[in-house]
């Protein structure tokens, strides 16, 4: 099973950048889409045999996710159930037969780290919600998790120290989701490889210096860990500030 996740940056102005040929050629048996900036409806994903699942933000052109599944899902569900955290578009769960898939597009904690307290009491929530997920059957969560965990997922580590993304304070958060029994697996996979990055700034020329960060994920509950078969980032992939990164099970 082919599992994709992206941040798009704008679904629409993705599409207009080769986004349904890429899935076509790609053909995972699931996408993961993160900050789709729409509400459904509002445009046609013109891509045959798959089911669409949105979960768009009350504020219209803001966050949102969708995922675009081949098989259908047991069950769909939007949010995490706090309606503190549920009205930003920032979670679709879909269920199959042996494993919850979770997209999710993290909340930023911003310039001057406004929202980073909003963002420690969400992590604290989203971790709890996948682990009451976990007591049905395995997880995989992914997406743009917004934040750079350890210094060989950065590009300057240094001079970003204190900036969104690479905080302690969200670095250790993700190290408390991986201990509670989550594998990161692109690091599974690659466990020491430098200079792999999902996102670019669009200042400096900062993709043509490869000045990035890995900050989209795919997590899996350690029950899965004999299913993993490969993991990787389509650093290649042109078309939003993200690039894709995937996953595919046993």
């Amino acid at each position: 099973m082919k599992l994709i996740s992206w941040n798009v940056n704008g679904l629409r102005a993705c599409m207009g950048k080769g986004f349904v040929d890429f899935v076509q050629e790609a053909d995972p048996d699931v996408i993961c889409v993160q900050e789709t900036k729409m509400q459904e409806g509002q445009a046609d994903v013109p891509l045959e045999g798959y089911r669409e699942y949105w979960c768009s933000a009350d504020k219209k052109g803001y966050s949102g996710t969708l995922t675009l599944s081949k098989k259908e899902p047991l069950s769909v569900s939007k949010g995490v159930g706090i309606d503190e955290h549920d009205h930003e578009g920032r979670v679709v769960c879909c269920e199959y037969d042996d494993f919850f898939l979770v997209n999710v597009y993290t909340p930023n904690s911003q310039n001057e780290l406004k929202r980073l307290d909003y963002r420690m009491k969400w992590e604290d929530d989203f971790r709890g919600y996948l682990k009451e997920l976990e007591t049905k059957k395995p997880v995989v969560v992914c997406g743009d998790m917004n934040v750079a965990h350890k210094e060989i997922d950065i590009k300057n580590p240094k001079t970003n120290r204190r900036n969104a993304g690479f905080t302690d304070e969200e670095r250790e958060k993700m190290t408390v989701l991986q201990d509670a029994g989550f594998i990161d697996t692109f690091r599974y996979f690659h466990p020491d490889e430098e200079g792999v990055y999902s996102w670019w700034s669009y200042r400096f020329h900062a993709r043509e210096k490869n000045a990035g960060w890995r900050i989209d994920y795919f997590l899996a509950s350690k029950a899965l860990e004999g299913r993993l078969k490969d993991a990787g980032i389509m650093t290649e992939v042109m078309g939003s500030d993200h690039c894709p990164v995937y996953l595919v099970l046993e």
